[in-house]
């Protein structure tokens, strides 16, 4: 296995997030703050933008809350989800054109111990860091990261040389947009089949 590099800006710049969902799969999620430092790979990535989604935030245009989603390439969306629980955002297209990956799995690779006090429970537990709110929970990612740079901040996805094959990858309807019209059917969740850290939500 080679050393893992961290994803260049270039990796982000695409209009297609679903494209970016799908290489995202695999790749290291590092995340460094004053207690330590934890690292998973992503499991589970879910699209979202374009014209035609609105299951989107950025469906109706801009406004402060999605305002991330325009920014530059390879920067966090970090937003709350019913007031509770943080969600953790790669936007993935050129400025001022809005579209993001949720990440919503990933499995634990270090940091075991750290993750496991945050979420207070064992860290052998799948609860850990399958789904959304978990993940960021357990890996410490904080609302004050939005907007904050993938390449060179507090949080980076790395490459360590894993390929996910097109058997192994997962397509599913994406999870809580029934609201979305014909976009509720899209099938833009992407997981590692039978991958154990992979969000419960079943649709």
């Amino acid at each position: 296995m080679r050393r893992a590099k961290v994803l260049p800006r270039s990796f982000y710049e695409r209009e297609d997030p679903v494209e970016a969902a799908i290489e995202l799969l695999g790749k290291i999620l590092r995340v460094d703050t004053s207690k330590g430092t934890c690292a998973a790979r992503i499991v589970e990535a879910e699209a979202y933008g374009g014209p035609k989604d609105r299951a989107s935030h950025a469906w109706r245009g801009r406004t402060p809350r999605n305002e991330a989603m325009f920014g530059k390439p390879g920067t966090a969306y970090v937003y709350l989800c019913y007031g509770i629980h943080r969600m953790f955002n790669v936007v993935t297209a050129p400025e001022d054109v809005p579209a993001a990956v949720l990440i919503r799995g990933v499995e634990p690779m270090e940091g075991h111990a750290l993750m496991a006090k945050r979420r207070k429970i064992s860290p052998e537990d799948f609860r850990l860091t399958a789904g959304p709110g978990a993940l960021t929970a357990a890996l410490g990612i904080r609302m004050e990261w939005d907007r904050t740079d993938l390449v060179c901040g507090p949080i980076r996805i790395e490459d360590d040389g894993m390929k996910i094959p097109a058997a192994r990858i997962q397509e599913r309807p994406r999870v809580g947009v029934n609201y979305a019209g014909p976009a509720a059917k899209f099938r833009w969740r992407f997981s590692i089949r039978d991958n154990p850290w992979v969000s419960p939500a079943r649709t």
